[in-house]
């Protein structure tokens, strides 16, 4: 017997379809439940803002992103290489509601204010990066790391909204922003960090 879909998911899913054919900011709780299908007074239990929506959509572009990771060989790469490329397994996780990040992102534009309560699931969403990276992301230092990283990650994502399919702009500034933060990080400190493995054999 299938398995019944979700209801986070489902509403996710219907939020994403309509900020991209409505408009983020026209859209209310009451229409993301009708699309999805759930219940006004089942919202709630799952979700209590949009806000809270795309931050469950983050998580799950997370664990899409550590999944395809951990798939991967990037034992030979160095640290800006296996965030560079994890950055753009994010961006591909995501092309799909591209429309959609459009919209939201015009919105957040217009009203600065909507973007503030996401800016601590972003940043939980970069230490998933940096972690998938095989880069700590515990700690002041990793703190540090996530944020910077979150800049990064903005610029990119701005290039990204607008650039064709074959991502070359996106590419661009992502290898220029992370080249030019490694060697900031190599003049000023050394939070550049080893992998983990590296600095267990060193130790």
């Amino acid at each position: 017997m299938a398995r019944k879909s979700d209801p986070e998911d489902k509403i996710v899913n219907a939020a994403m379809k309509l900020a991209a054919s409505r408009g983020w900011r026209e859209i209310t709780l009451a229409d993301v439940a009708k699309a999805a299908k759930v219940k006004l007074s089942d919202m709630p239990a799952h979700f209590t803002s949009k806000t809270a929506i795309l931050a469950a959509y983050g998580r799950r572009i997370d664990a899409k992103v550590l999944d395809e990771a951990a798939a991967e060989e990037m034992g030979g790469e160095s640290a800006r290489d296996r965030l560079f490329d994890v950055l753009m397994m994010r961006f591909d996780a995501m092309a799909a509601d591209k429309a959609a990040w459009k919209s939201i992102a015009r919105d957040m534009r217009r009203e600065p204010l909507l973007s503030a309560p996401l800016a601590r699931p972003v940043l939980q969403s970069m230490s998933w990066m940096l972690e998938a990276a095989g880069i700590d992301s515990s700690g002041i230092a990793g703190a540090v790391r996530a944020r910077g990283l979150a800049l990064i990650w903005a610029s990119a994502f701005q290039v990204w909204l607008d650039d064709d399919e074959d991502q070359s702009k996106t590419m661009a500034v992502l290898d220029r922003r992370l080249s030019d933060a490694q060697v900031f990080l190599e003049r000023v400190s050394r939070l550049w960090p080893k992998r983990r493995d590296e600095a267990e054999e060193a130790a």
